[in-house]
């Protein structure tokens, strides 16, 4: 009996460790995002150029999932309830969120497809007023799974959303069928987005070994940006599968769902919204050159990027 409460306790204390250790990485993630959201509006060429208006909204969106999908860990791990209308915005809200970078990911590899292979045309085509119409229409792309999973959804019982349970996606599906339809849609967008990366990369790479000089060095570092475009969704793509794996472990051990959620939860959901700022913070020269000028609160003076 001691062995066991001593077993329990000993499992208590590791899971309470990993709830602080998430604590830490989202703060300093969060942290680092309002210190790029902030620079990006500090700078008017950043606020004006359709790269970085998407890389803002890049970070906007995975600030607002980080913090929606850390308020229900906690509120798990303090066993908390709350009403189940309000867990059924929530959980939309964060659906949202959760196609709204990948389809800008998406947006920004076309972008810098038209920059490399479309170059006297990216001035006319990526302008502010362009931007802002991308934006509008990536929240209209990412809402239709969300109107998907609202009309699946409706068909449960009035008396079931002034229920007051511990908030999850788990709690708000009925059968497998819906299970499986939610997974099946975002499968197909996840697949779209995959086509048009590999056309972009393909493409890019092509104007890569035709260009010389400069311009195969600025197609060269397009390339790279592809390809790192491409590892988010990979992530993305194998968060959509997470579910079914945690599904079937929770059935054999409990410790190694909890074990194995944890695991999914930093790898798929922490790391892909961390790979963001490392992009463009810090590989763009520009904006690393703003950062650096902010941080040092001007101390630094900044260089153009030519």
């Amino acid at each position: 009996m001691a062995s066991n409460n001593s077993l329990n306790g000993g499992e208590l204390s590791r899971y309470d460790f990993r709830v602080i250790f998430v604590q830490v990485l989202v703060s300093v993630f969060l942290c680092i995002n309002l210190f790029l959201i902030t620079t990006f509006f500090m700078e008017a060429f950043f606020y004006t150029s359709m790269r970085y208006i998407l890389f803002a909204i890049t970070l906007l969106s995975d600030s607002l999932f980080l913090s929606g999908t850390n308020v229900l860990l906690i509120l798990d791990y303090f066993h908390l309830t709350m009403q189940m209308s309000l867990c059924f915005i929530i959980v939309i809200v964060l659906y949202l969120y959760v196609f709204v970078t990948p389809v800008t990911l998406t947006a920004m590899t076309l972008e810098r497809y038209v920059a490399i292979c479309m170059p006297l045309r990216h001035a006319e085509l990526c302008t502010t007023r362009s931007a802002l119409h991308c934006v509008l229409i990536i929240h209209c792309l990412s809402s239709v799974p969300c109107i998907v999973f609202v009309s699946i959804f409706a068909s449960a019982p009035l008396s079931f959303y002034k229920q007051h349970r511990v908030c999850s996606v788990e709690m708000l599906i009925f059968h497998r069928w819906q299970s499986h339809l939610r997974s099946a849609i975002s499968e197909f967008y996840f697949l779209i987005m995959c086509v048009v990366i590999v056309f972009s990369y393909v493409q890019i790479l092509k104007a890569a070994k035709a260009a010389s000089g400069e311009n195969k060095k600025s197609t060269g570092k397009g390339l790279r940006t592809v390809v790192v475009h491409g590892f988010q969704l990979l992530l993305c793509l194998i968060q959509l599968w997470t579910p079914f794996i945690e599904a079937a472990v929770l059935q054999i051990n409990v410790m190694l769902y909890i074990n194995i959620r944890y695991f999914n939860y930093i790898t798929f959901i922490l790391a892909p919204r961390c790979l963001s700022p490392l992009v463009y913070g810090l590989r763009d020269k520009r904006f690393f050159n703003a950062l650096k000028y902010y941080a040092l609160c001007g101390l630094y003076r900044k260089q153009s990027s030519g």
